[in-house]
């Protein structure tokens, strides 16, 4: 809880293998040392007993596999958390989500939601706590880093357009967390041409002139995509346990 307000997490497990190269099993559940990437994210969560309430959503026909995973893996936090259906996009899943928590659990006009992907099993106790205060504080945040590369970008994909400059570029990561129920109105404000291209939860804020504000994420925190993902994860597994 924060400031006594209910803080809520949605942990988002729909992607699928196919950049990984495994069309047949999400990586969210690929092995990560010992266990699944996504049995990793969802201890994260649970273990500060920051969260009324932790949802994994998933492909509805991992629902039950979900399960099983969890009760094998995480047995001591099964209680608190609910695995559901995610949803065709990520605006879907979030929206299921919210339809969840609002259906079973006390929501009120200062809940929290915590958004996290759940292919970054390395997000730090540090950095959920502050998206909760951010949150809190702000109505919404995202986790971001500097960027350290120079962005280039070009309109048609064959010609610079711009450089921008590199000291006002961060790179997204996630979590992205906000006041639930100013969420779940400005997800119910979006027309079909928005809900097309506003496949980010901050930027429908941007969009409607709510500033979100910055959390400093941790280049650490990083999002296991492709098969060297997995390798450079599956080192620091090993590092952290040496």
């Amino acid at each position: 809880m924060a400031d006594g307000r209910n803080v809520y997490a949605a942990i988002l497990a729909g992607g699928s293998g196919t950049r990984m190269g495994n069309p047949e099993k999400p990586k969210q559940f690929l092995m990560l040392g010992d266990k699944p990437i996504l049995a990793h994210t969802v201890e994260k969560f649970c273990a500060g007993n920051y969260f009324e309430k932790v949802v994994v959503l998933c492909p509805e026909s991992w629902v039950q596999k979900t399960n099983d995973l969890l009760r094998r893996y995480c047995p001591e936090f099964c209680e608190s958390v609910s695995v559901i259906a995610g949803g065709s996009s990520r605006n879907a899943t979030i929206r299921n989500a919210i339809a969840h928590l609002c259906e079973n659990c006390n929501i009120n006009e200062d809940s929290i939601l915590v958004t996290h992907d759940a292919v970054r099993p390395f997000v730090s106790h540090r950095i959920i706590e502050d998206n909760i205060q951010s949150a809190a504080e702000h109505g919404a945040c995202d986790t971001v880093i500097p960027a350290t590369d120079t962005i280039v970008r070009s309109e048609d994909g064959h010609i610079i357009s711009a450089i921008p400059d590199r000291s006002e570029l961060y790179q997204g990561q996630t979590p992205q967390s906000f006041n639930l129920m100013k969420l779940k109105a400005l997800m119910e404000s979006l027309t079909a041409n928005e809900e097309a291209v506003l496949t980010d939860a901050c930027k429908i804020f941007t969009l409607r002139g709510i500033e979100v504000a910055l959390v400093r994420g941790d280049v650490s925190n990083m999002k296991i995509t492709y098969p060297q993902d997995l390798r450079v994860a599956s080192a620091l597994i090993g590092h952290c346990r040496a």
